[in-house]
C-alpha cells in the first residue's frame, strides 16, 4: 500500500472519529425519546443544527489539511529523503540531502550528511587503494589499445560467435571498403564491439578455417594457422591470416556448444587446449592482384607478341642471304623485316606505358618532416650531381605526405637539367606552409626560361647521371595530387620551381606519451566479450548489463510527426558491456523538403542552409537501420522519437522492431516522487557533465551516460532483466503519452 492510499484512509478515519461521536449520541438520544419528546427535542435542536453542521465541517476540514500538512511535510519529505539517500549511496557520491521541511526532518538530514561524508572518506582511501592495485593493468591495456590503433594491418579478434572484440582504426576503414558501407554518417560504423563478423565473412568460410586448424591442434602443429583470398559485395580482395585464441582446457572437454550454433564445427578440445576465440589479419590485395595481372599480361605481350615477329625477321634475314635473290623479293624481305620490326617497337612502347602506370600505382604515400626530404634531395644532388645546394627559410616543423624516392628522383632531375642547359651552379631549396599544403621551391640564379621548356622538361622521363626512369616529372607530381610551376623574381635575378605538395595531418603526430594516459583507447576492446559464449538466454530474459544498445536522438523540424515534421538530424552512440563506445557513433544531418519552423532554430541550432545537399530521409533511415541492427533501442522519451521512425515504415519498407527503452519512463521508476524527469535534471541528480545538448548525438550521448548510471539504481529496486524494465516502464504515467 502506497503513501496515497495511507493518506486516504487516514483522513476518513479521521473524519469518523470527529464526527462519529456526535452522530452516535445524536442517535441514542432519538431512539430512547417518544411522542412529545422527541418533539420537543426536535424543537430545542433544530435551531442549532445549522451551527453545529458548520462546526463539524470546519473541523473536518482543519483535520484535512493538518493531516496533509503533515503528510507533505514528514511523509512526503522522508520518501523524497530516502530517493537522495539512494543517489547519495548509488549514482551520486557527491549528492546531499537537502536540509529542508519540519525541523525533524531536516535533523534527520544533517544527520545522513555527515554520515555520507564519513562514507567518502574512507570510500576514497578504498578507491585510492584499488587506483595504485590497477594502474599496472591499465598501463598495459593501454599500451596494447596504443600498439593496436598504430599497426598498419588490419586486426580483429573475435569470440567464437563471431562477435567482435577488439579491432583496429585500420580494420574500420577496411570494413568500410569491403563491405559496401552506406555512403552517409560515415559508413554507419559496420565494424563496433559486440557486432558479428559474419555481416562481412560467409560464415562457412570461417567455419572450415577453424575446422582446419582443429585438426592442425590434433595433430600437435604448435601454432596453428589459416589463410584464404576472399571478396566482398564491392569485389574488393582481402587476404585473411586466421589464427586461434587458445585456453589450457582440461582435456576431452571441448567447447561443443560452437559446434551446435556453427560457429566452429566439430569439437574444437584438444588433449590440453581449447579455442576460446580467433585472430584475423587482414590486407586488402586487390590493387597488387591487379598489377600482378597486368604485369603477366604484359610478359605474356612481350614474348608471346614478339615471337612471331622474331620469327619473320629471322627467316627474311635468311632469305636476304641468298646472292642471287630477285630485287622484288630482297626489297619484299626487307619490308618484311622494317614493318616487324616497327611493330615490336610499338609493342615495347605500349609495355613500357603499362609498366609505369603499373610503377605509379604501387607508389606509398608516407608521412615524413619535409626538412627530411630536402636533406635527402641534398645529398643526392651533391654526391650525383656534385651542385652546391643551400638552405633558404626551411619550416622544420612542417609534414608532407609524399613518396619520397620518387620525389627526390624528380628534384634531382630538374637540377641536372638545369645545371646541363643552363649551367647553372648552385640551387637552394625553401619549405613553407600554406594551409593544408606545403610550398617546395626549388631555386637557382641565371638565365630565365620558358614556360615551353618548363612543359618539355615535364613530359619528359627522367634520364640523368646514367639513371633511366619510364616516369617523367608530372607523372610524380599527379601522384601526389600536386602541382608544380614556374616563378621569377626579377628584383634578385632568380627564379624557382614551386612544388605543391600534401601536408600530413598535424593531428596525427602528437606524442606518443599519450597513448598511454588517454581514455579513448580502451573503447576500442572489451575482453569481456569472451564470456558471450556461454549466454544462450531470450533476450527479455537477457541481464540489462549484458545487452547492446544504440542510444539515439533524434532534431526535428518540429514537435508534430503527425502533421508533416520531418527529422532533420540523426545521431546515435553504442553501449556494450555497459560501457560507452563513443568512438562507434552515427551522426547525420537530413534535407527534410520542407521550411523549418523558426521557434525550432535557437533549440537545435541547426540552420537551413546546412541541409543544402544533404541526403535525404530515405537515403538515411536504411544506414541508421544497419548501425542499429541486433540492438536494444534507448532514447529519451522515446515515444516521440519512435514516432517519427514509424512514420516512415511504409515509404522506407523498414521496421524498427527493436526493442525500446526509455530514460524518461526508467527515471520515474527510480524516481517517482521527484519533481522533473527531464534530461537535465536526471543528469544534475546523477552528477553528469552535460555537453553538446541539443544536438542529436550530443543528446544521445548524454542519454546513454544517464543509462549507464541508471542501471545500477534498476538493480537495486529488482530490475535486472530486459523484461523488468520494460514492465517496470509501462506502469508509468508518462508511458501513456501519445504523439
Amino acid at each position: 500500500m502506497n503513501a496515497r492510499i495511507r493518506f486516504a484512509l487516514a483522513v476518513v478515519v479521521l473524519g469518523l472519529l470527529m464526527t462519529g461521536p456526535f452522530l452516535l449520541t445524536a442517535l441514542l438520544i432519538w431512539l430512547e425519546s417518544e411522542g412529545a419528546e422527541r418533539d420537543l427535542l426536535l424543537r430545542v435542536l433544530a435551531p442549532h443544527l445549522p451551527l453545529g453542521t458548520l462546526m463539524t465541517a470546519l473541523g473536518f476540514a482543519v483535520g484535512v489539511a493538518v493531516v496533509r500538512s503533515l503528510f507533505r511535510q514528514y511523509v512526503k519529505g522522508l520518501l523524497r529523503m530516502a530517493e537522495h539517500l539512494q543517489l547519495m549511496l548509488g549514482a551520486n557520491r557527491d549528492f546531499r540531502v537537502k536540509e529542508s521541511g519540519p525541523p525533524e526532518v531536516q535533523s534527520l538530514a544533517r544527520a545522513a550528511n555527515v554520515l555520507a561524508e564519513q562514507r567518502d572518506a574512507l570510500l576514497g582511501d578504498v578507491s585510492d587503494q584499488i587506483a595504485r592495485a590497477k594502474q599496472s593493468v591499465e598501463e598495459e591495456k593501454n599500451r596494447l589499445a596504443a600498439l593496436m590503433s598504430e599497426l598498419t594491418q588490419s586486426v580483429v579478434v573475435c569470440n567464437l560467435d563471431g562477435r567482435i572484440l577488439l579491432y583496429n582504426n585500420e580494420a574500420r576503414v577496411q570494413f568500410r571498403a569491403f563491405s559496401e558501407a552506406p555512403s552517409v554518417a560515415g559508413g554507419g560504423e559496420l565494424m563496433g564491439l559486440g557486432r558479428s563478423i559474419y555481416a562481412a565473412f560467409d560464415r562457412n568460410l570461417l567455419g572450415h578455417a577453424l575446422e582446419t586448424i582443429q585438426d592442425k591442434l590434433r595433430r600437435g602443429t604448435e601454432r596453428p594457422v589459416a589463410n584464404f583470398v576472399t571478396t566482398g559485395r564491392t569485389g574488393q580482395l582481402l587476404r585473411v591470416r586466421l589464427s586461434p585464441v587458445l585456453a589450457a582446457h582440461p582435456a576431452g572437454a571441448g567447447d561443443t556448444r560452437a559446434e551446435a550454433e556453427g560457429a566452429a564445427g566439430p569439437d574444437v578440445g584438444t588433449a590440453e587446449l581449447s579455442i576460446t576465440g580467433f585472430i584475423l589479419m587482414l590486407d586488402n590485395i586487390t590493387r597488387n592482384f591487379e598489377n600482378e595481372s597486368r604485369r603477366d599480361q604484359m610478359l605474356h605481350t612481350l614474348t608471346e607478341g614478339n615471337r612471331a615477329s622474331l620469327a619473320n625477321v629471322r627467316a627474311a634475314a635468311e632469305m636476304l642471304d641468298f646472292p642471287d635473290l630477285e630485287d622484288d623479293l630482297r626489297k619484299r624481305f626487307r619490308a618484311v623485316i622494317r614493318d616487324e620490326v616497327t611493330a615490336m617497337s610499338e609493342r615495347l612502347d605500349r609495355t613500357a606505358n603499362d609498366f609505369a602506370d603499373s610503377l605509379k600505382a604501387r607508389w606509398p604515400l608516407e608521412e615524413m618532416l619535409g626538412a627530411d626530404l630536402i636533406a635527402a634531395v641534398r645529398r643526392r644532388v651533391e654526391s650525383v650531381l656534385k651542385v652546391p645546394t643551400k638552405l633558404e627559410d626551411v619550416d622544420e616543423s612542417l609534414w608532407i605526405k609524399v613518396d619520397s624516392y620518387s620525389l627526390v628522383q624528380a628534384l634531382a632531375y630538374l637540377v641536372s637539367r638545369l645545371s646541363d642547359e643552363f649551367e647553372v651552379r648552385e640551387v637552394r631549396f625553401r619549405l613553407t606552409g600554406a594551409g593544408r599544403l606545403v610550398h617546395l621551391d626549388l631555386i637557382w640564379s641565371g638565365q630565365a626560361m620558358s614556360t615551353e621548356t618548363v612543359m618539355s622538361w615535364e613530359r619528359d622521363a627522367m634520364n640523368f647521371a646514367g639513371e633511366s626512369s619510364p616516369l617523367t616529372v608530372r607523372d610524380v607530381i599527379d601522384r601526389h595530387d600536386g602541382e608544380m610551376w614556374l616563378e621569377r623574381e626579377k628584383v634578385r635575378h632568380r627564379a624557382f620551381f614551386r612544388l605543391l605538395l600534401p601536408a600530413a595531418n598535424p593531428g596525427e603526430h602528437v606524442d606518443s606519451t599519450l597513448f598511454l594516459k588517454g581514455e579513448s583507447r580502451p573503447e576500442y576492446y572489451d575482453f569481456d566479450l569472451f564470456s558471450w559464449s556461454d549466454k544462450a538466454h531470450e533476450l527479455d530474459d537477457r541481464l540489462l548489463t549484458e545487452l547492446t544498445y544504440t542510444v539515439f536522438d533524434t532534431e526535428t523540424t518540429g514537435l508534430h510527426p503527425s502533421q508533416g515534421d520531418e527529422i532533420i538530424q540523426i545521431g546515435a552512440t553504442r553501449i556494450v558491456n555497459g560501457k560507452l563506445l563513443r568512438s562507434e557513433s552515427f551522426e547525420q544531418l537530413v534535407d527534410p523538403r520542407r521550411p523549418l519552423n523558426p521557434d525550432s532554430i535557437p533549440i537545435h541550432g541547426i540552420q537551413p542552409e546546412m541541409l543544402i545537399g544533404q541526403p535525404t530521409i530515405d537515403k538515411v533511415l536504411p544506414a541508421f537501420h544497419a548501425f542499429a541492427r541486433d540492438t536494444v533501442l534507448i532514447a529519451h522519451n522515446a515515444a516521440f522519437d519512435m514516432r517519427f521512425l514509424q512514420m516512415k515504415e511504409a515509404a522506407t519498407g523498414l521496421a524498427f522492431d527493436n526493442p525500446v527503452l526509455d530514460t524518461l519512463l526508467l527515471s520515474e521508476v527510480l524516481h517517482p516522487n521527484q519533481e522533473s524527469h527531464r534530461l537535465e535534471a536526471i543528469a544534475e541528480r546523477l552528477n553528469l557533465t552535460i555537453v553538446g545538448r541539443h544536438t542529436a548525438l550530443g543528446d544521445a550521448i548524454c542519454t546513454a551516460e544517464v543509462f549507464i548510471k541508471m542501471l545500477h539504481l534498476l538493480a537495486e529496486k529488482g530490475v535486472r532483466t530486459l523484461r523488468e524494465a520494460r514492465e517496470a516502464a509501462e506502469k508509468s504515467y508518462y508511458s501513456r503519452i501519445r504523439y
